[in-house]
């Protein structure tokens, strides 16, 4: 069983950018040995080929230590169980992203106004949530792991900043955990294949979202 996360923040006063946080914790410490490296490197090789393979619902421990011709202890070890296992294949466009948003150039980097940091974040995270729909949906079953989640945390204070930055005068922690909600997968999985509507028409109303939360009209 996987030990409980601590429990998330009730407010986070980010001063700045947040450092990216990796998508899970490894038992040996942020420097793998070489060797624990190259095993890691391979059972997720495997657990890739089974998902572009025979899809998300077919990837158990078991058929990923059989492919990766290893022990099914080694797979559990390395990754505590098959949430933890999917968060790691989401790693690499994670950590992307990440940079992206942290030190890229604008408007997802610094350099551009928060409201349309804000628009960027939100149609790049759309894509990427869109683009690999199936594993983040497996992956995040647990609603209380993925809002304790390294990557949510990282995109929470993230978008926190941002709406400092442009409404200080907001209950910052309810505007950016709204804000958060439209991006959830389940929700995208059911506007977008339950309901038949574009990305392009999810981004839209993203753009509309956080035009209205950050940019509100002002009243006589």
């Amino acid at each position: 069983m996987s030990t409980p996360l601590p429990p998330f923040p009730k407010r986070q006063e980010p001063s700045e950018e947040p450092v990216p946080l990796e998508l899970t914790s490894r038992p040996d410490g942020p420097q793998l040995r070489a060797d624990a490296a190259r095993n890691r490197a391979r059972l997720l090789e495997a657990a890739a080929r089974l998902v572009a393979e025979h899809g998300v619902a077919n990837v158990t421990m078991d058929a990923v230590a059989c492919a990766a011709s290893v022990g099914k202890g080694t797979v559990f070890r390395r990754f505590g169980d098959r949430t933890g296992l999917l968060m790691a294949l989401l790693d690499h466009t994670e950590q992307q992203f990440q940079a992206a948003f942290l030190s890229g150039p604008p408007p997802l980097g610094p350099g551009a106004s928060p409201v349309d940091r804000l628009h960027a974040f939100g149609c790049r995270a759309l894509r990427l949530t869109s683009d690999q729909l199936d594993l983040h949906l497996a992956a995040e079953s647990d609603a209380s792991r993925r809002f304790n989640s390294a990557p949510y945390r990282v995109r929470f204070t993230h978008v926190a900043m941002l709406l400092r930055e442009a409404v200080p005068t907001a209950d910052i922690e309810l505007l950016a955990q709204t804000l958060m909600g439209y991006l959830e997968a389940a929700l995208i999985h059911h506007l977008t294949r339950q309901r038949g509507m574009t990305i392009e028409r999810l981004e839209a109303g993203w753009y509309d979202l956080v035009t209205r939360s950050a940019c509100p009209v002002e009243r006589g």
